[in-house]
């Protein structure tokens, strides 16, 4: 049920600093940014090959971003997994014994609907499933 490596999450205090060094060193262009309302978040899109790199910028003291950044500070914080049916995979993922942090799919960036695992349940990899909604099915960014 999970189809590819959709995207692994980076979390920045500035977007507009980290962007400097995702297209001034690295040469990738950014393709789509807003802001996510329900996540407390604005990102940013990059692609490499069929995976995109999304950095997270948190857009007030209590996301989770922020939270993340003031215990970790910036790097790595989540991979996602494209599935083709993001409830199954959910359940399964609870029939396994995995914390679930959300229990079914919220919605995300790009119009896709999203859920975690804990990341006590994945190693200590926050991991999460994603899946396009009807209008995103292509899985092409939104500009």
């Amino acid at each position: 049920m999970l189809t590819k490596i959709d995207h692994i999450g980076i979390a920045v205090r500035s977007i507009v600093e980290a962007r400097k060094f995702y297209e001034q060193a690295l040469g990738l262009v950014c393709e789509h940014q807003e802001t996510v309302e329900s996540q407390k978040v604005k990102t940013a899109f990059f692609t490499v090959g069929d995976v995109h790199i999304e950095l997270l910028e948190p857009t007030h003291d209590d996301s989770p971003i922020a939270v993340f950044l003031a215990k970790k500070g910036e790097g790595i914080h989540h991979i996602a997994y494209q599935s083709d049916n993001i409830g199954q995979q959910l359940q399964d993922a609870a029939d396994q014994g995995c914390t679930l942090i959300h229990e079914k799919p919220i919605q995300g960036a790009g119009g896709k609907e999203i859920a975690f695992l804990h990341p006590k349940s994945s190693f200590g990899v926050l991991t999460e499933f994603c899946c396009p909604s009807k209008e995103h099915a292509s899985g092409i960014l939104p500009k």
